[in-house]
């Protein structure tokens, strides 16, 4: 039962975030693209850029961030990577964002949040 309800929460916390998102001028072009490397929970495009974002929701906004560690952040790099020839066709700059979602306070969204290799 908590493994459904983390689920149902955790798409909450997704459409959430991609309805902010939509209110500060991105698309959403795609939502909880699974590949081998890890899933992507929203891909969004403003101008020419594309951002693969990781949605962390919890029960306060420390607790959100610290959720999105070096190792889910690389497994975010890696899906993104096996997946940008499909969404960045024109020549777009790629980034991976984060956006942070906790109970009672508005999403907080950081951009470029993966400088790895």
């Amino acid at each position: 039962m908590k493994r459904r309800e983390a689920e149902a929460r955790g798409r909450r916390a997704e459409l959430y975030a991609a309805t902010w998102l939509r209110a500060k001028g991105w698309r959403i072009l795609d939502g909880r693209v699974k590949t081998p490397h890890g899933e992507i929970d929203l891909i969004a495009k403003r101008g020419k850029i594309v951002a693969f974002v990781e949605v962390k929701a919890r029960r306060t906004m420390d607790e959100a961030e610290r959720s999105l560690d070096e190792y889910r952040l690389r497994r975010v790099a890696d899906a993104a990577r096996s997946l940008v020839h499909e969404y960045a066709k024109n020549g777009e700059d790629v980034r991976i964002d984060a956006v942070y979602v906790a109970p009672g306070r508005l999403p907080r969204h950081l951009e470029n949040v993966w400088q790895g290799g």
